[in-house]
């Protein structure tokens, strides 16, 4: 098969136009909390983001064994598409690297907040990591985050070979807003993620947050949050259509380089 036909990006048949508001709200709030906290008016500093912020990528899962991409929600959520036993090891080791951590900085434990996809692979990881730290997975510090979930690949791609992957990766690095068809381009990932951003950092103040995610959107998530870094309007700037002129399309099309490996926890900021 070769590389399938695409189409623009369609914010508004996503709905993020109601993320825009938000967000913009929570950019506000961060630049004068920058200008308060520093002598001089230049661009806010990582700093300005309230929590601390770890990413995970699942552990070996049951479609990473079989070679095949589990993409949609529907697929995504069944119990034998979970984690591979090898996963399960990988969860409970960053678990563990997660812990030590936390000691070395003198973070409680009781500061960890689990945010995962809603996929089995992403919860059977987030649930081992919980177990690892003592924190009560059915508790209030674990939640399920649909906007976590993996990048959709359309349905042509669904249970295909993930040799089919660098077809869409190839497309993403000539136009990260050309989405496969039926399914999401990097713009679209990115527009949601910088939604859950703004959203976390918005409700928490001093939390570890742990996101548990999925290859292609913790690859995306680490190039929003390093634009953020340097122009934090620029997570205003993804999710609203009127502004969308204003991202440059190399911050998300050479995604590919924040890769991590199944069960790779990075700490982010």
């Amino acid at each position: 098969m070769g590389v399938p036909r695409i189409k623009p990006l369609d914010f508004w048949s996503r709905g993020q136009h109601q993320l825009a508001s938000p967000i913009s709200r929570f950019v506000r709030e961060r630049v004068r909390f920058g200008q308060m906290e520093g002598s001089s008016g230049h661009s806010p500093s990582p700093a300005i983001f309230r929590n601390r912020y770890w990413i995970l990528r699942h552990g070996r899962s049951v479609p990473n064994e079989r070679g095949i991409i589990v993409s949609s929600l529907e697929n995504g959520t069944k119990p034998e598409f979970g984690l591979a036993p090898q996963g399960v090891e990988q969860a409970r080791c960053a678990g563990e690297s997660l812990r030590k951590e936390l000691e070395e900085m003198g973070a409680p434990v009781d500061s960890v907040k689990i945010h995962y996809s809603p996929f089995s692979r992403t919860t059977e990881t987030a649930r081992a990591v919980a177990g690892v730290l003592g924190v009560p997975f059915d508790g209030p510090s674990c939640k399920a985050t649909v906007e976590l979930r993996e990048r959709y690949f359309g349905q042509s791609y669904e249970l295909l070979s993930h040799e089919k992957y660098a077809e869409v990766w190839a497309v993403d690095e000539a136009d990260p807003f050309m989405a496969p068809e039926g399914g999401e381009s990097v713009a679209d990932v990115a527009s949601r993620l910088a939604g859950v951003l703004s959203s976390i950092d918005m409700e928490l103040q001093g939390s570890a947050v742990l996101i548990v995610s999925h290859g292609d959107p913790l690859q995306i998530f680490q190039a929003v949050l390093g634009a953020a870094k340097e122009n934090l309007s620029f997570l205003d700037e993804v999710t609203d259509l009127q502004k969308k002129s204003l991202v440059a399309p190399s911050m998300l099309s050479q995604h590919r380089r924040f890769a991590l490996n199944t069960g790779e926890l990075r700490r982010v900021v």
